[in-house]
């Protein structure tokens, strides 16, 4: 996935980011930031979701997507549920001005890979579109607060998805913010060897993202307590 576009990248070749974004002067403000970036290039630049989609299905490919969910016409969330049916390699970042509950936490189902409020400074951007190809899944310290707290309101449904143990000491890594490298680093194993217990984990779980596992296991209760 991302360790294998990242490490392909390593040379000279920028990651090619589509920006999707209905505010003309947002819009240019940010592709001028990545066009500043030496490993990035905005490649493509859409006011709807449909545009996005349309460049998909004529076979343009992107290698990262940045999101709002504020469109006109289909929503940003039902943008990302149908690339990441299709293209589940595409990493996709949420850039919003939404913060509320119900909005990140369909974000991240439909398969976002992190969350960024519009709020935040434009220098963020790269340094959030970076840790998502690096295998994290930045998300507002703010908006990480209230999605936890609503995670706390669900009753664990304790469903087997017959994780192993070593996966469920992977998953247990993934929900304390680390990285793959760090989970590598934390349970004394390779970078290949945690990214084929992540792949199995996102198999098992029935998701395509980090951000993803990690809701699951948190709304069904599926790490042990204590």
């Amino acid at each position: 996935m991302s360790e294998k576009k990242t490490s392909e990248k390593s040379d000279d070749k920028p990651t090619r980011i589509w920006l999707v974004e209905d505010n003309e002067t947002l819009r240019r403000t940010v592709a001028r930031v990545l066009a500043r970036q030496k490993d990035m290039e905005c490649t493509r630049q859409f006011e709807r979701c449909e545009e996005c989609l349309e460049a998909l299905v004529a076979g343009e490919r992107p290698d990262f997507i940045l999101f709002d969910l504020g469109l006109p016409g289909m929503s940003g969330i039902e943008g990302i549920r149908r690339i990441k049916s299709v293209l589940p390699q595409i990493e996709i970042l949420v850039f919003s001005v939404f913060e509320d509950n119900e909005k990140v936490f369909n974000a991240i189902c439909a398969g976002a890979s992190g969350y960024l409020l519009k709020t935040s400074s434009m220098g963020e951007i790269p340094n959030a579109i970076r840790e998502v190809l690096a295998g994290g899944a930045p998300i507002n310290a703010r908006i990480a607060r209230q999605v936890l707290d609503m995670f706390s309101n669900f009753a664990p449904e304790s469903k087997d998805y017959g994780l192993t143990e070593r996966e469920t000491e992977v998953l247990e890594q993934m929900v304390g913010g680390l990285t793959k490298k760090e989970i590598a680093d934390q349970l004394n194993l390779s970078f290949h060897t945690v990214d084929k217990h992540i792949r199995g984990i996102y198999s098992k779980l029935h998701v395509n993202t980090m951000t993803g596992a990690v809701a699951k296991a948190l709304k069904e209760g599926l790490l042990p307590k204590g």
